[in-house]
């Protein structure tokens, strides 16, 4: 999972697939950390995203680097305790402008039955679960 992590942070920037009703909706995103070894993103509760990822959490994120690419399929779970939301922050803290992890808004959320795999032009893809 470290890998993982490594890989989405290396790219700085990574796309993440929600749904909405019947229709795609992707955005990027910047958080990835780990928390009590899982892999956590983050975001606020106002926003459709989160929304989005409530109605329906199955998700894909998509990120490119060097050559290769990652896609990482799984269902979010939202994570509404302090010191998940504190962690985050503290490993972010251009994100403590916006965010707080005592206010209403902030949530973190980390993957279950996820699926990462990283292709490139070259080499055999590599899968990873968690």
């Amino acid at each position: 999972m470290e890998e993982v992590k490594d890989f989405l942070k290396e790219a700085g920037v990574y796309f993440l697939a929600t749904v909405d009703g019947n229709k795609p909706k992707v955005r990027p995103f910047g958080t990835a950390e780990i928390f009590e070894n899982k892999l956590y993103i983050q975001t606020g509760k106002s926003k459709d995203v989160y929304k989005q990822i409530i109605a329906n959490p199955n998700v894909e994120i998509c990120a490119f680097k060097d050559n290769e690419w990652i896609r990482i399929s799984g269902e979010l779970v939202a994570d509404d305790r302090i010191e998940a939301k504190k962690d985050m922050l503290d490993k972010n803290p251009n994100l403590r402008g916006m965010y707080s992890e005592i206010d209403d808004n902030t949530i973190v959320l980390y993957f279950k039955n996820a699926t990462a795999t990283i292709y490139s032009f070259t080499d055999a893809p590599k899968v990873i679960e968690f």
